[in-house]
Order: structure tokens, then C-alpha cells, then sequence
């Protein structure tokens, strides 16, 4: 009797270390591939991004700006990741993909799709309302192998132009992050080009949606490390000192960590955004 509890004593403790592995989490706009950056332009870069997303070792990456080619080289610098997402113009290659690496030694992909933000959601290139670009969200539905926990991980990058499709996008996403993840638990990264206190971030933040995200930042153990801004501009220092790339949550967490990383080599960035990274707990 003594030795069945202590194998049962064994399972439990083994399966509650489990639980308390984290998740690491990256959003990273990575900036696409314009010849006319110069020095900063992406064959120059490429080598730097994928070491940074090496080093931190993020489990679940989404990725903004990034064209085809892009995501090519990036493919042959992450080996041990997989890749979904679409281009936002053909729903095929063709112009920026939201897209989403992770990491197959510590995640498993069991579904995914993207859907566009516009008045239909489900036509490729459409533009919504008085955007200037087709924007998308690719998500995933994963299951992790540690700790056998589901979540969805949504990535986006919302309008520069129009005021109306960002605060649009905004309320879709909080739909369909509802209508898609249900319960489960649900990352969503992205740049939003809009800082804490422009209505899209409000209308995601606001405490009295039940339908409303959780800035990650806003609930980190440890204080957010790095530059508050997330925004360089090719500068050496962040042009604001206010965000506009986050990891949102749904759910229950706990975040470890957070940071905005602002690594350079020789004085050059990796991309003109700073890339946003958390370490957390599905609960």
C-alpha cells in the first residue's frame, strides 16, 4: 500500500512540475523585405532575427510583415519550427503574412486558419472599411506536449491608415476569438499600430466586455524588461516611449516575464520593431 502512494504521490508531482513549465511567446514585426532600407534592408537582417528567436527560444512566434521570401529564409534558420499562415492579398503568397512559427519539439499544430479583417472575413484580399492594406489574423490551435494543456495562438497586424478599420478589427477579433477558441485558453500577438490609449486597444482592453483581452505586460511577476515602446524606426532608441506590439491574453495565466527586445549589432536592430517576448503559465 505504502509503494502505490508512493507512485501515485510520484505521477502527481511529476504531473504538477509539468504544469509549471513555461510557455515562451514572441511577437515580432520583422519588417518586409524593401531594398531601399539600405544597410538595414533584410539580407542584412535575416541572420538576426533568427538567432534572437534562437536565443529566447520562443515556443510559439507570430510574425508580421514578413513576404514570402521571407518566411522561406526564415524556415531554413528555424529547422525545429513549423510555419502557418497565408499571404494576405491571394490568401496563397502573395503580399505580408501574420504568421505563426512554433516550435515542433514542444508544440503540437492541431488546426489552423486565417480569416481577414473586413466586412467579410472569409474573402482573401479583401480590404475592410477605409483600410489601406488587406490585413489578416492566422491562428493556430495547439496542444503542448509538456504539459498537455490546449490554446489557440492568434496573430495580427492591424491597418496604419484607417481609423474605422482599426477600431473595426478591434471588435471583430474580440468576436472571433470568442467564436473560435471558445473556452480554451488564447494567445494573441500582433502589432496593432495603435499605443494604450487609441480607441482599438481600449476597445480590446475595455473591463466591461466579457469578451475583452488581458495585456500580459499589465499582470508580469517580474517587471516588464526593455524599452516601453516597441516602435525604433531604424533610430537607436524607440521612437515612443508607449507600445503598439502585444501579447493579449484569454484566460487564465500567469506571466512570468515580459520584454521588449532591443539587441543590436554594430548599432543596427534586427527590424525596426523591437520584438515583444513573455514567458507564462496556462492555468
Amino acid at each position: 500500500m505504502r509503494r502505490l502512494w508512493l507512485t501515485v504521490f510520484c505521477c502527481l508531482l511529476v504531473s504538477a512540475l509539468a504544469a509549471q513549465v513555461p510557455l515562451k511567446v514572441m511577437t515580432f514585426n520583422i519588417r518586409y523585405n524593401n531594398p531601399d532600407d539600405s544597410a538595414n534592408a533584410w539580407p542584412h537582417r535575416k541572420d538576426k532575427v533568427a538567432s534572437e528567436i534562437l536565443f529566447l527560444g520562443a515556443h510559439t512566434l507570430g510574425v508580421q510583415e514578413a513576404l514570402y521570401d521571407q518566411m522561406q529564409d526564415l524556415q531554413q534558420r528555424l529547422p525545429q519550427y513549423k510555419m502557418i499562415g497565408v499571404g494576405r492579398d491571394d490568401g496563397k503568397t502573395k503580399g505580408e503574412f501574420s504568421a505563426i512559427f512554433y516550435d515542433t519539439a514542444r508544440l503540437q499544430m492541431l488546426n489552423s486558419e486565417t480569416f481577414w479583417l473586413s466586412e467579410t472575413p472569409a474573402i482573401a484580399g479583401h480590404i475592410g472599411w477605409d483600410g489601406a492594406c488587406a490585413r489578416i489574423v492566422t491562428w493556430g490551435k495547439f496542444r503542448d506536449k509538456k504539459t498537455n494543456k490546449l490554446f489557440y495562438h492568434f496573430n495580427t497586424h492591424f491597418d496604419h491608415m484607417g481609423k474605422i478599420a482599426r477600431r473595426e478589427s478591434a471588435k471583430l477579433l474580440l468576436q472571433r476569438v470568442h467564436l473560435i477558441a471558445g473556452k480554451e485558453a488564447a494567445i494573441i500577438t500582433g502589432d496593432f499600430n495603435a499605443v494604450p490609449s487609441d480607441e482599438p486597444i481600449q476597445i480590446i482592453m475595455n473591463p466591461n466586455d466579457p469578451l475583452h483581452l488581458t495585456d500580459s505586460k499589465a499582470i508580469s511577476k517580474t517587471p516588464h524588461f526593455g524599452p516601453a515602446g516597441t516602435f525604433n524606426g531604424w533610430n537607436i532608441a524607440e521612437r515612443d516611449n508607449q507600445p503598439i506590439d502585444y501579447i493579449f491574453l484569454k484566460g487564465k495565466y500567469d506571466v512570468l516575464k515580459h520584454a521588449s527586445i532591443s539587441e543590436t549589432w554594430e548599432g543596427r536592430y534586427a527590424s525596426d520593431h523591437f520584438a515583444v517576448y513573455a514567458e507564462i503559465i496556462i492555468r
